[in-house]
Parts: C-alpha cells; structure tokens; sequence
C-alpha cells in the first residue's frame, strides 16, 4: 500500500500499472470517514485529508473511471454519513433491520450520483488542477439544495464550525468555506508532487481567514435583551402521537411551563402540541390568556389545519408550523421545506408496505408546503425569522427568512434520531446558519440539542439531551447585515463559475485519451 501511494502520487504511466481496485478502494474509504469531521467526532483535518483522497486518485484517470471513483466515495460518504436514518426507519418505522439496511444503501447510491457526475465531468471537461476541482466541489454542494427538493447534508464546511476556517461564513456562506476546505485540499496533495507554488494560495487562504475575523458586520442594539425560556418536553416518538398520550404530552409541556410566565418569550418545540390547532382551541385559548397576564409571548410548534384555504382548494391543506402568542406576540409560520422519511414519506402509496409503523402519524402524511417569503414572527416589538426543524439545513432559505429579523428562531423534534449523530449534526448547520448572519439563534427541541447560539455561531448555553429540561438566557437583538445576507450564494457560485469557464477554455481536448497514451 505504501508503494500504491508513492505511485499515485507519481505519474500516469506508474498508476495505470495497477489494478483500478485500489483506487476504488481508497475512494469507498475516504468517503466513508469524512462524517468523523462531523459532530459528534469534530476530527475537522479528516474534511481535508477526505477530499484530498479522492483528488489524489483521479489523477490521470479516464471520464469512465471518474465516474466510478466518484460513486465509490459518494456511496462511502452517505451511507456512513447518514446512517443516523436507520433509527427512524427501522426503530420508528418498523421497518426489518435488513430492509433498512438495504434502503439506506439505495439513498447512498442515489446520493452518490452527485459525486460520480460531478467527477465525470471533471476527467471528462477540465484540467487536472485545485482550480477546476473545488469549484465543482461547490457547484454539487449547492446542487443538493434544490435537486430533488435536495438532502443539503454532510458539506465540508461544517467540518469547520467554530474551527478558524468559518470566519469565511458571514463573507460567502457555508459554501465559500467548503471552497476553502477543498482548495488546501488538494493544495495538500500537489506540495506532496513537490509543485511548492501552491504554498502561496493556501498561505493566501489562512490569512485571509484571520482577516475576516477582523470584520463586524453586526451589533447589538442597544434596547434590554430579550428573557427566553426554552421548553424540552423529552417525549418519546413512538408514544408523541398516541391519541392516549396526548393529554399527557399537553401536561408535561404545561408543568414545565408553569415557573416560567413572566419571562419575554416562552418557546416549546416542534409539534409539541400534537393536534390540529382546530381540535384543541379551548386549550390554546388558556395559554393565550395566560401568556396575556403574565406578561409572556408564548411560541409553540403545532400542526395547522388552514380551513378557510382548505374550503377553496376543496382539499385539506394542513402545515407543520409555529404560532405565536400571547402578550405583544403575533405570527404563523408554515414550514417550507417537508424532510422525506423524517416528516412525510414520498411515494406513500407504494411504501406503505415498507414502513408500515408510519402510516398513521399524522406528521408523516399529508402535509402542504408553507409560501415562500412568509413574514417573520413579531415578539414584544422584535421580528423573530422562523424555520423548522430540517430546514436550517438550506443556507439561502434560512438567509431569505432572516432578511430584516432581529432574532432567528427554530423548532426541531429530533427524537426520530435519539442515539445517533443526526442530532448534533443539525446543531452543527444551525451554528453555521447563526455565523452567516449574523443573529442570535433560539433552538428548542423536544429532546434535544436545546441551545443559545450567539450571532458566532457559539453554543452559549444547551440543555442535556434526552430529558425534561427548561432552558433560559437573556439575548440580545442584533442589528446590521452580513455581506452573505445581502448577497446570498452568488459571489461563490458566480467565481466557481469563472474558475470552470476559464478552466474548459484551457482543457485538454480529450482528457481520457490522455489515460489511452499513458498505457501505451
């Protein structure tokens, strides 16, 4: 093995000398660790040394080959990296552990056609070069945004929260890291080919970072902070939607709220009330009342039954959303972005025989998409930009909310994923969306990660996961914008586009005939 790497290193004519097995190996293999830079492991040197693998062994490759080494590590990449899913199928989903097993390595594979196109194109199109092959990086990773509604997961930029490298994210955004991420990289692997020039850019890249670090693009205002009280109410998914359970559930929130009227703003998490808004008014109504004397603006996330849109539509349109109210409190937000296997399971009709356990959980069917551009929630004079749960994983939707908020605020149950890394991956995007722009993020969840994190992207405080906690903090609003709220993805899309354009310009005509006379 160790005289593979000193020939892969070295030129075509030794490469090709070997089986194609090895590379193939070496690119399963780095795929598979890249989630130990992740949280809950935060290795953050495995998000260079992964990438750098996978550029290491294309060199000299054919298109053909390009493809396949890039499904070996796309396929590596997620069925580790998102293994997290099998809890809720097959724990909550009732689902065989083989069958589970199975489905997870169907998504790998579907998830790791964005590497294979992504390599293809690079043998087929672009010089072998940093400058081609982290651009396309980016591109991909922001093609998993919106493809197929997109699984925005395991980007390399969130190897590096709170690691140095973010200061890049309130510049460009998670993606402007990542580009950062892959160009040392692959930096790494051409000083290792003795081609010292590239000690320049990576040197350029490092002292850039320390320079963003310099810059505030945001302050405090100078108004009293806000007093938040976080609400972890730790029920069990399987028993959350039990129709016996439900009274229960509204008690233990109930309890736990019961020391904290009087404090600004009351939070309970995603769907923590597990009825339609329709069948519970005389309870909503209490809390409304209650929240009203003492002072408090209450938020709850709850599942809502739009009727009067449901009546013109001659369908039901129902939301996963949070509400707010209470004293100087009003809003309804309705959830954009729906999680396939986590809150709906697409195709239903067909899979109703695959996950059986989840057919009759009414936050796994039937749920609408909410409108774009909604306005935020208004919280004693302060504009609150919501998402739920899944959706801090898009940069540009939670970007797009927080235009204009002093506060950004989401509701998550990741009790699907009790156990795993899941959980503490999310916390990870929920930093980086807190970093990009700029404000404070109120995170309740129903087992956790609870969490205040400040507009760094810092956890200031967290409650344990998996039981009943009450979490406070004073928070101050901020004021001011970062340059990726203003801009959003474009100024790194646009200069990954230049880089490939002047790339194609000067590519090899047939860059896999260049693999063809090597053997010869």
């Amino acid at each position: 093995m160790r005289a593979y790497f000193s020939q892969l290193l070295g030129s075509s004519r030794q490469q090709k000398q070997l089986p194609f097995i090895f590379p193939l190996l070496i690119s399963l293999c780095s795929g598979a660790i890249f989630s130990l830079a992740l949280a809950p492991y935060y290795y953050w040197w495995i998000a260079i040394l992964s990438p750098a693998l996978l550029y290491a062994v294309l060199h000299g490759r054919s298109a053909k080959q390009g493809f396949a080494l890039g499904w070996a590590y796309g396929f590596g990449l997620w069925f580790v990296g998102a293994f997290w899913l099998y809890t809720s199928i097959h724990v909550y989903g009732d689902t065989n552990a083989a069958l589970s097993v199975l489905m997870i390595a169907v998504m790998a594979l579907v998830m790791g056609l964005f590497t294979a196109v992504q390599t293809w194109l690079y043998r087929r199109f672009f010089p072998e070069t940093p400058l081609t092959f982290a651009p396309l990086w980016i591109v991909f990773e922001w093609a998993k945004t919106w493809v197929f509604t997109g699984f925005p997961w395991l980007f390399a930029g969130y190897a590096f929260t709170e690691r140095y490298l973010d200061h890049y994210a309130p510049l460009f955004g998670v993606f402007g890291v990542s580009f950062v991420v892959i160009i040392l990289a692959c930096a790494l692997v051409e000083l290792l080919k003795r081609r010292i020039f590239w000690l320049i850019p990576a040197a350029i890249l490092l002292v850039g970072a320390w320079g963003a670090s310099k810059l505030q693009f945001v302050e405090p205002k100078k108004t009293a902070p806000l007093s938040v009280s976080l609400i972890q109410g730790n029920i069990p998914q399987d028993l959350k939607w039990l129709t016996e359970y439900q009274l229960k559930t509204l008690m233990i929130y109930a309890n736990l709220t019961r020391s904290e009227w009087g404090r600004d703003l009351i939070v309970w998490p995603e769907s923590s009330i597990p009825m339609f808004q329709t069948d519970i008014q005389p309870f909503l109504d209490a809390m409304n009342q209650q929240a009203k004397a003492s002072g408090s603006a209450w938020v709850t996330g709850i599942p809502y039954w739009d009727l009067p849109a449901s009546r013109q539509a001659q369908t039901p349109l129902y939301y996963n959303s949070i509400m707010a109210s209470g004293s100087d409190a009003h809003g309804l937000y309705k959830k954009q972005r729906l999680v396939p296997f986590g809150e709906y399971i697409p195709l239903s009709g067909l899979l109703s025989w695959v996950l059986p356990a989840l057919q009759n959980d009414p936050s796994m069917s039937g749920f609408s998409r909410g409108p774009d551009n909604q306005k935020p929630l208004m919280i004693k004079g302060h504009a609150l930009a919501a998402a739920i749960c899944y959706e801090v994983a898009y940069p540009n939707l939670t970007r797009r909310n927080a235009e204009n908020s002093d506060f950004l605020i989401t509701v998550s149950n990741d009790a699907w994923f009790t156990g795993t890394a899941g959980p503490l991956q999310h916390l990870q995007m929920v930093q980086m969306r807190a970093k990009e722009n700029g404000r404070w993020f109120i995170r309740a969840t129903n087992t956790g990660v609870t969490a205040f994190i400040d507009s760094n992207g810092h956890i200031v405080e967290q409650a344990p996961m998996d039981q009943a906690a009450v979490l406070r903090g004073e928070l101050p609003a901020m004021q001011g914008e970062t340059l990726y709220t203003r801009l959003s993805d474009w100024p790194i899309l646009i200069f990954s586009g230049l880089l490939l354009l002047l790339g194609w310009f000067y590519r090899p005509r047939k860059p896999q005939d260049i693999s063809y006379k090597s053997r010869r």
